[in-house]
């Protein structure tokens, strides 16, 4: 995987390292029945009563700190224990755990860790924690170092993260896993008849362009075959419907979808899974110029079907339509895009939860138990057929928005399913991409969102192929 220098990982185990002791709120008070009558004096003193989050430093009769005290949602929640990197004094630490925890210990340790230092002189410092006994080591690296490198390119700015950086990112990737990345550049795409990307992405001076990564082994005897779309609007200026300053501010985040295909393929390809895995991002900037998509314009699509312009702001489905549909005519076993694409799936779902949208209910359903299980969760929103008529174009096959204000993320979907034939177990996740504020191990910023629940469907897949 390529490795981030924003994420710090447990050490191996020292002798001189402070214990910290998880509790719940229930489990506190039959803790204190087994402790010295000045722990619990101390313990009350400090007020400490186990909620997730705080903690509790027990000195030594000398002075020195002989453990920690740390609240907690429950022994294996991941997020109760980000916090304590930050939170706690520079030193060296353990936690007892027993298998089924120290996973989700050590992930929600290193994941407290991170930061987007890329452009500053001095980065944070966190307190050392000593991996626990039991944690898979491999499985924690692989989801920390794929959330670190989401949130790497998301928080990089549009001027050091366009379509030539964001396949420079894949080329990284793939250097480091020994898979093979080609990219159609420019006037190259016409040619290639990938003409509603190259429509979308011709006004800026950072030409457009498809990344395609390919990795594992080829022909009918591999196992599952999986690909992987990703929205690449590197910035999005909203075109001719120009955005407003404030609509605009985080559009350097409109790559997000990219962001976590990559993170989500490093983590598969890290965990050289038994599958045939295809990556493909459509990387633009939709930008002003003399020569931008207009307003009522109808584009050809590499599928074939014509479609009516309705608003240059919505020009991710425009991107992802051509995607797709070369995405499906391999037939995968599995087709996974992901898109910071409506701000109506935020109005329906929030900032935090992404929006699944899925032709198979077996395979979303399977997804959401993974989520639950990852603590990773995704919200499924139906694919309502009847609303495929708010699509209808006069002049058109179909219109890239509706014709009314409801139901914005559900008519975003339905079009790009237009582009995927029924046979084919399709995923879409709608996501922010992004933290609107800062908690423990998810700063303010770019965010990954997913990519665990996904990976596992991934894994599962390949283990019953």
């Amino acid at each position: 995987m390529v490795l981030s220098m924003s994420i710090q990982f447990p050490v191996r185990a020292r002798r001189a390292s402070v214990p910290i002791t998880p509790l719940t709120a229930a489990d506190l008070k039959g803790w204190s029945r087994r402790q010295p009558r000045r722990v619990n004096r101390w313990i009350t003193g400090t007020g400490f009563a186990a909620a997730p989050g705080s903690v509790c430093l027990l000195p030594g009769e000398d002075g020195s700190l002989i453990g920690v005290l740390a609240g907690v949602e429950s022994a294996g929640d991941l997020w109760s224990y980000a916090g304590l990197p930050a939170r706690l004094p520079a030193g060296d630490y353990r936690l007892d755990a027993n298998p089924d925890t120290a996973t989700r210990m050590a992930l929600g340790w290193a994941l407290g860790t991170y930061a987007f230092t890329r452009y500053r002189k001095t980065a944070p410092t966190f307190a050392n924690l000593m991996w626990p006994a039991g944690a898979d080591q491999a499985a924690v690296r692989r989801a920390a170092e794929a959330t670190a490198l989401v949130r790497d390119l998301i928080n990089t700015p549009a001027e050091d993260m366009g379509p030539a950086d964001l396949a420079a990112a894949a080329r990284r990737l793939a250097r480091v896993h020994k898979a093979k990345v080609s990219v159609i550049t420019g006037d190259a795409l016409l040619a290639k008849n990938y003409p509603a990307i190259h429509a979308v992405g011709r006004a800026s001076t950072r030409a457009p362009r498809l990344i395609d990564l390919r990795w594992g082994r080829p022909g009918s005897r591999g196992g599952p075959r999986i690909s992987l779309v990703g929205k690449g609007v590197c910035f999005d200026s909203g075109g001719l419907d120009l955005k407003s300053a404030g609509g605009m501010k985080l559009m350097k985040k409109d790559m997000g979808g990219a962001a976590h295909v990559l993170g989500l393929a490093a983590m598969i390809m890290a965990a050289k899974l038994p599958v045939r895995l295809r990556v493909l991002i459509p990387a633009v900037e939709n930008s002003v110029a003399g020569n931008a998509m207009r307003p009522l314009d109808v584009l050809r699509t590499r599928k074939g079907l014509t479609v009516e312009v309705g608003n240059t702001d919505a020009e991710g489905r425009l991107v992802l339509c051509d995607a797709l549909a070369e995405a499906d005519r391999e037939r995968p076993d599995l087709l996974v895009d992901f898109a910071t694409l409506t701000g109506a799936a935020r109005v329906a779902l929030g900032t935090e939860l992404p929006a699944l949208f899925c032709n198979d209910d077996a395979v979303a359903d399977r997804l959401l138990g993974h989520g639950r299980a990852e603590a990773d969760p995704v919200w499924r929103l139906p694919l309502h057929a009847p609303y495929r008529r708010l699509l209808n174009s006069k002049v058109a096959d179909i219109n890239n928005i509706s014709d009314g204000p409801y139901g914005g993320a559900i008519t975003a979907a339905l079009y790009l399913a237009e582009f995927i034939t029924p046979r084919t177990p399709w995923v879409h996740l709608d996501v922010m991409g992004w933290n609107v504020s800062a908690k423990p191990g998810r700063p303010e910023g770019g965010e990954a969102m997913g990519i665990r629940a996904v990976y596992a469907l991934i894994e599962a897949m390949s283990l019953s192929h």
